[in-house]
């Protein structure tokens, strides 16, 4: 059989590439990088409650504008650029103030400070490794005036009125570090005072000298001594929370914009032949994976020797895709359909539909495991790398790029390309229970495995809870969207995907992993989409015998009374895969 392409489809399959090309490399680290910039679990939660709820308003409101107004592309093209520029605007957001403060103090006869800063023990161990010494200069409150007139000589504090500070120079070795119960121990070997002068404290032990402001000029000293978790309450308060919060909401209207607006094109062109969306979808599987893994290793390699993750690469790398993206969907040859005449009552006919209601509870139940997955899949592989040792801390951006090439290459890429046949086999009624079930296995397994590497065999499971999602979520919108509503019904669908279910399994997740922590919150959200996959058969099976007939979404019903027992046929199209 002869085997042709058709180049209508070839800059929607390059725009799936491109956009997701661009996403993977930013989107997957948001949390992560929210967590490091000292932001617990339930502000990021906060942050992804609030983020699908914009999505949800977004997707509606631009895909009806799209249709009222005729303008699906433009709007898509915009929405491009707006998605690459906020990237680069939250990499250069304000960044939350950091305080370095420490206790200036005589420890077993040495002077030195201490710092009550959160324990890193891989980069304490690489300090301890090293044989060298670093500067920190210091500031520091009143410290008793004989001792640094009687034993350290310094005149300027010998008279009646001394000066109330004391600035200087360490020089700290950093393999003299000492870790005592609860805090660490930084010796200094001598001071140099701002005349240049040099000497060798000396001390007796006893209370603290003072508190001291501190900046070191090794990063990873600087950062076992920097405070940069806030209280919830104060973040929500901070200007920093609130650009960070505000530029990721523009970022997350612009992709929710281009993937709505972008399959309501994508199903326009392919006509009748809704099931072929999975050959162009899968080449988004193709372009996240690809790029995710080897953002992964690069954030890696940039990072090495510092206790934070460098992702300077993976905002530029997203926003070259996307600009590239852009110019890649200027050549796509689309002609919008006509505009439905009565947008309110076609909808609302479509509410009062049971199966509609329930295909759309359907989409809630994933978006909440979804939420969960999105959000803090990459929390779990950092808090149980952190338990492995330093080796595994030292590789887990790889770690997280590899998890994300096998999701979309090994897992998403084949299950695109094959929903259309396995929809057409078992329905797309089953293929919702089906993906209830693989999530429901996929969380318990997340929640008993010890080693983050454990993951990687699991992570060919998301073919099943997001390829073959994804592929029965859009194209049933497809099926049941009145003519001239496409990219209304895709949107409103996309809306109640990620505003309702999305956000709730957020704030959800983000709750239950600050009280209980991640396996078990995890094994609740498995054992939740178990029952629920139950229910689902249940009521599918019910539904079926109250309408006396097998249910078939097989061909494309375009009626405002949308029948799902007797859906009319569509015209014939003459798309191409």
């Amino acid at each position: 059989m002869k085997c042709t392409i058709n180049k209508k489809l070839v800059p929607m399959k390059a725009h799936y590439f491109l956009f997701n090309a661009g996403s993977g490399p930013v989107t997957p680290y948001l949390s992560i990088y929210a967590r490091q910039l000292g932001f617990s679990s339930i502000v990021v939660g906060f942050m992804y409650t609030i983020l699908p709820i914009f999505g949800m308003v977004a997707k509606p409101i631009f895909g009806t504008i799209a249709d009222k107004f005729r303008c699906q592309k433009r709007l898509f093209l915009a929405a491009q650029i707006l998605t690459a520029i906020a990237f680069l605007v939250i990499f250069y957001s304000p960044k939350i103030h950091t305080t370095r403060i420490v206790n200036f103090s005589c420890y077993n006869d040495t002077i030195g400070f201490f710092s009550n800063s959160s324990i890193n023990k891989c980069t304490l161990d690489d300090l301890l490794r090293q044989n060298t010494s670093n500067m920190c200069k210091m500031t520091c409150g009143v410290i008793d005036q004989s001792l640094l007139c009687n034993k350290w000589n310094i005149s300027d504090h010998c008279g009646h009125d001394p000066p109330t500070t004391l600035s200087f120079t360490a020089l700290t070795p950093t393999y003299k570090i000492q870790l005592t119960n609860t805090s660490l121990f930084f010796e200094i070997a001598n001071i140099k005072l701002n005349n240049e002068r040099i000497l060798t404290p000396s001390c007796s032990n006893g209370s603290p000298l003072s508190t001291c402001h501190i900046n070191c000029d090794d990063y990873n000293i600087n950062s076992l001594i920097t405070e940069t978790s806030i209280d919830d309450s104060d973040a929500y308060r901070s200007y920093q929370f609130w650009c960070l919060l505000t530029f990721m909401i523009i970022a997350w209207i612009g992709q929710a914009t281009v993937v709505s607006i972008g399959d309501a094109i994508c199903f326009q062109l392919l006509g009748d032949k809704h099931n072929s969306y999975g050959y162009q979808r899968l080449w988004g599987s193709l372009g996240w994976g690809l790029i995710a893994v080897v953002t992964g290793a690069l954030i890696d390699v940039l990072s090495k020797g510092r206790a934070q993750k460098n992702y300077t690469s993976a905002f530029y790398t997203a926003a070259a895709f996307l600009i590239t993206d852009f110019l890649v969907s200027l050549q796509i040859k689309h002609t919008q359909n006509s505009v439905s005449t009565n947008l309110f009552r076609d909808v609302g006919a479509l509410l009062l539909n049971i199966r509609i209601v329930v295909f759309l509870i359907w989409c809630v139940s994933i978006g909440m495991c979804t939420g969960l997955m999105w959000q803090f899949e990459f929390w779990l592989i950092e808090d149980l790398a952190k338990i492995q040792g330093c080796s595994a801390t030292a590789h887990v951006k790889t770690l997280e790029g590899l998890v994300q090439a096998i999701q979309t290459i090994i897992g998403e890429t084949p299950f695109f390309f094959l929903s259309g046949i396995i929809m057409k086999k078992i329905t797309h009624v089953h293929t919702m229970s089906l993906v209830l079930f693989a999530i429901g296995i996929r969380f318990i397994l997340y929640s008993v495995i010890p080693n983050p590497w454990y993951f990687l065999p699991v992570e060919v499971s998301q073919g099943l809870t997001f390829g073959l999602f994804f592929a029965c979520m859009t194209s049933y919108a497809s099926i049941i969207a009145p003519v001239g509503l496409e990219a209304t019904i895709q949107g409103l669908v996309g809306a109640v995907f990620e505003g309702v279910g999305v956000s709730a399994g957020s704030s959800l997740g983000g709750y239950l992993y600050k009280k209980v922590g991640g396996p078990l919150t995890f094994r609740y959200f498995g054992f939740a989409a178990l029952i629920i996959c139950v229910i689902h058969v249940l009521v599918q099976r019910l539904l079926q015998e109250l309408n006396g007939a097998k249910y078939s979404t097989s061909e494309k019903s375009k009626s405002f009374n949308f029948n799902p027992q007797q859906p009319p046929h569509a015209p014939p199209s003459t798309s191409g895969e």
